[in-house]
């Protein structure tokens, strides 16, 4: 039986696998849920309820993170707490749950560039790298992932700063604001990351970035824009993951298919989450025309199959993803935070079916 990083490893590389690698992301609710289902306080022991609960999953990546030393970040009466380029964040109901949600928008109505020179903006010195390499010994079987959808996310991050609206006007008028913004985002989290893969000394295997270019219908933005606006700082996270031996995986909801070339071309190794109800972005088109030239993550609908599928469906739709990418190209999972009100069977049974290992059969809750 592999470890859970040569089966990443190989299913990166296309060299067979016992099995499909796998990851999981939930929401609050429905993660509080699930370790209630498969009773994981009590199985935990001397682990921490999330890593009792990836052992049972059969999860096969750990994701490490540095302390964050800088200046403080204020929480405020109303519950809001503040983000590094100080935004604020509250939790924001809604008819199942709760989403963090920005509240205050440090950049809003900011017109003139000379104007961003009166803000604090994050550094890398902001965080202390110093730990990173024991929690990656901590996990030596484990593949390692560092960082997340939200680095550098320019159009989602920025627009938490300065309204959804005005960055979609932003994006198509070339604002000197936002360009602004872009670069010293881009500043901030490259200096982050080379940070964090030098401190690991080698040890990290997959450096997570994000943005989101698609919607469920198409692209937000032409592949021109992103092109002109967003190709050249990419390339350098991608070839930054490469200079120090880590894959580089992208995050993108939405229908994406028309830059999945371009992904190609410049060297992206996966591309997360993989979003099959979109438009064009049906697994089997996707093995038909990207299989050995690019990784998937994700595939496992959020929206259709695990909310509103039977285990039938579940099983059919694993059973798929299993035979297309029996030599690897798939890290199989969610595509998106599972949502409350998704039947917790149906999330059981998709790792039941996908894992061998044995904390986790057919005789458990």
């Amino acid at each position: 039986m592999l470890t859970s990083r040569q089966r990443v490893l190989n299913a990166l590389a296309y060299k067979g696998c016992d099995r499909l690698p796998t990851f999981y992301q939930a929401t609050p609710e429905f993660d509080a849920e699930l370790k209630q289902h498969l009773a994981i306080g009590a199985r935990a022991g001397a682990m921490t309820p999330d890593d009792a609960l990836d052992a049972v999953l059969g999860v096969d990546m750990k994701e490490i993170a540095p302390r964050y030393i800088g200046p403080e970040l204020r929480r405020f009466p109303d519950g809001s707490w503040e983000g590094v380029f100080g935004e604020r964040y509250n939790n924001i109901p809604y008819e199942m749950g709760t989403y963090p949600e920005a509240v205050y928008l440090p950049y809003a109505g900011i017109e003139d560039v000379a104007e961003l020179d009166k803000l604090r903006f994050p550094t890398a010195e902001w965080h202390d790298y110093s730990t990173l390499a024991a929690q990656c010994a901590a996990w030596p079987d484990h593949a390692i992932v560092f960082g997340g959808a939200g680095i550098p996310d320019f159009m989602n991050g920025i627009a938490r700063c300065r309204g959804v609206e005005q960055v979609l006007l932003d994006v198509g008028n070339r604002d000197p604001v936002y360009l602004k913004l872009i670069e010293k985002r881009h500043e901030y989290f490259l200096g982050y990351c080379e940070a964090a893969l030098r401190a690991a000394g080698g040890r990290i295997d997959i450096l997570a970035l994000g943005e989101d270019y698609g919607s469920q219908r198409g692209l937000l933005i032409s592949p021109r824009t992103f092109d002109r606006l967003f190709r050249p700082y990419m390339q350098q996270y991608f070839d930054l993951a490469h200079k120090y031996g880590a894959r580089a995986m992208m995050h993108s909801c939405g229908s994406v298919r028309e830059l999945i070339p371009r992904f190609v071309d410049m060297g992206l190794d996966i591309l997360d989450v993989v979003q099959v109800d979109a438009a064009g972005m049906s697994i089997q088109e996707l093995h038909r025309e990207f299989y050995g030239k690019i990784v998937l993550r994700g595939t496992m609908s959020v929206q259709s199959t695990l909310p509103f599928g039977s285990l039938d469906d579940v099983r059919r739709e694993v059973a798929v993803r299993q035979e297309l990418y029996a030599d690897g190209g798939l890290i199989i999972g969610p595509t998106h935070a599972i949502q409350p009100l998704t039947p917790v069977e149906n999330v059981v049974e998709m790792y039941r079916k996908l894992t061998t290992c044995a904390t986790f059969s057919r005789t458990a809750p």
